[in-house]
């Protein structure tokens, strides 16, 4: 059975690496992906102020609300910002109160992957923050649990709560690279279950 997955991210750098690992976990256990990003929304000042690499995802779609009622099942990322989601994320999933009155995306599933660069940066309550849309969606959230070995074993990225990149590291490491390919997997796997 064939299922429509979409790979969700705000960011750059490690985040879009983590959102192809992602891919191709899903692409792997049979899903067809839709690789999106939501627009920047940070002041075009600030972009050349600090550098942001808008050309290193310029070949990556901006997600719409069409892509969002496409899926059978999302995996949504965003870096840490201070414990919580990048704002250019919530910007966008402010805008899909039509699908949340339609109903559209009720009783399907997700999963969420981060990068922060402390150990303590705020991996694990950004997941958390990005979950809330999920629960007043009313979709089946889809942890990663201890359901492989490199997630007790690493020492970088990757929790129960999903795939994720300690980027006081430029790379992913393989544990991380695993790790987000295992949540590409699992999430297909759920949506082939619930869509059947």
């Amino acid at each position: 059975m064939s299922v429509n997955i979409l790979v969700l991210f705000y960011g750059y750098g490690a985040i879009v690496d983590l959102a192809k690992e992602v891919t191709k976990g899903s692409e792997e256990e049979g899903g067809q992906v839709r690789l999106r990003r939501v627009r920047e929304t940070i002041y075009p000042e600030l972009i050349e102020k600090y550098s942001i690499p808008l050309d290193s995802v310029k070949d990556i779609q901006e997600v719409s609300l069409d892509d969002m009622e496409w899926a059978d099942g999302f995996v949504i990322g965003s870096p840490t910002r201070y414990g919580n989601m990048a704002g250019g994320l919530k910007t966008f999933l402010d805008t899909t109160a039509p699908l949340w009155k339609k109903g559209s995306l009720y009783g399907k599933p997700v999963g969420f992957f981060t990068e922060a660069s402390t150990v303590h940066g705020g991996h694990e309550t950004t997941i958390l923050t990005m979950a809330t849309y999920a629960f007043h969606f009313g979709m089946v959230i889809v942890p990663l649990g201890y359901g492989i070995p490199e997630i007790s074993t690493s020492v970088t990225g990757g929790s129960p709560y999903g795939a994720s990149h300690l980027s006081s590291s430029k790379e992913l490491d393989n544990n991380e690279r695993i790790i987000a390919r295992f949540l590409g997997k699992r999430v297909t796997q759920v949506a082939k279950k619930l869509k059947s």
